[in-house]
């Protein structure tokens, strides 16, 4: 076990490899006028997996999560998400037909995300996202962030009126599930002690957890994070570490990080995808990739005949 591993007391348990993806990434470009910002970009997430997309700076990696979430349409490509039966992957042909937005077989859905908006994205399709810099509501209570990421289930048991505040049944069994669901997640955290404390309060690290946190009160099928290490020293990083492997885990909730800090990134990932430029250069386990010459030569800013010829020794640390 390595250094990072022992550190999070976690197993690293990559899941069976013959499991279907919860996500698939199809020809995926994206342009803004003349600029290509994402070319040709195909790649699967694994169900159940820690998935992670790096890159240097300017790679397109952030692209690619905005593509996923909604916040951009894509110029060309399909972007498809699945939870349920697996079998109804074999339904996306015929959706990709229909022009319609999702599509049942049994107990599994199939989405197309390039066809939905960003909130359905999330209320729908149960992607949920973090985003570089911390976006907690900092005047809040530690707590009510949590309760306020389960607004919609408190609207659809109100009716979306003003009925939950007149003491609907449903809308009182709803509001005190919030309440149970949001103090799991503190407790999950480490952070129940201070439940009643305003978010701006927590140290740096501990609001990275109650972003995450607040990402999981969604019950996302698919997590998306874009570096969540960042700014965190390594105990932090490794808690961290600990922190995902139970939402992997636990919570057989898929993950696809965005992520600078190649520790975090071999030691907890399941697969790597690698992007430079906008282009994938890389797909693999964390090990080939590590010691793929396109992804050295990238992170480097050299040609990969520099690095295949021995010119160069490096690694994946440079140009981030």
């Amino acid at each position: 076990m390595s250094s990072f591993a022992a550190t999070t007391g976690a197993t690293v348990a990559a899941p069976p490899s013959n499991l279907a993806p919860v996500l698939r990434v199809e020809h995926l470009s994206m342009r803004f006028g003349g600029l290509v910002a994402i070319n040709d970009v195909s790649f699967n997430a694994g169900r159940g997996a820690i998935t992670a997309l790096i890159g240097p700076n300017g790679a397109g990696k952030t692209t690619v999560f905005n593509c996923i979430t909604g916040f951009y349409k894509p110029s060309e490509g399909r972007i498809a998400l699945q939870f349920g039966d697996p079998g109804v992957w074999e339904e996306l042909s015929a959706l990709t037909e229909r022009g319609t937005r999702s599509i049942g077989r049994g107990n599994g859905v199939l989405f197309l995300l390039e066809r939905m908006p960003d909130y359905l994205v999330t209320q729908r399709a149960r992607v949920a996202r973090t985003f570089q810099n911390i976006r907690l509501f900092q005047g809040m209570t530690v707590l009510e962030n949590l309760l306020v990421a389960q607004h919609n289930a408190l609207m659809w048991a109100s009716g979306y009126t003003v009925l939950g505040a007149l003491g609907l049944r449903s809308y009182a069994r709803a509001e005190r599930s919030a309440i149970e669901k949001a103090r799991y997640w503190l407790e999950r955290i480490a952070l129940s002690d201070r439940a009643d404390h305003p978010a701006g309060e927590l140290p740096y690290g501990a609001q990275r957890r109650l972003e995450i946190a607040r990402a999981m009160c969604t019950d996302p099928v698919l997590l998306c994070l874009d570096e969540p290490a960042a700014g965190l020293n390594a105990s932090e990083s490794a808690e961290l570490g600990r922190y995902l492997f139970e939402i992997r885990d636990e919570h057989a909730t898929s993950i696809l990080l965005i992520e600078h800090d190649m520790t975090v990134v071999m030691e907890i990932s399941d697969h790597v995808i690698v992007l430079d430029h906008g282009q994938k250069i890389a797909d693999g386990t964390p090990n080939n990739v590590r010691n793929d010459p396109k992804v050295i030569a990238a992170y480097l800013g050299v040609e990969e005949e520099e690095v295949a010829e021995g010119g160069v020794n490096g690694n994946a640390q440079g140009r981030t």
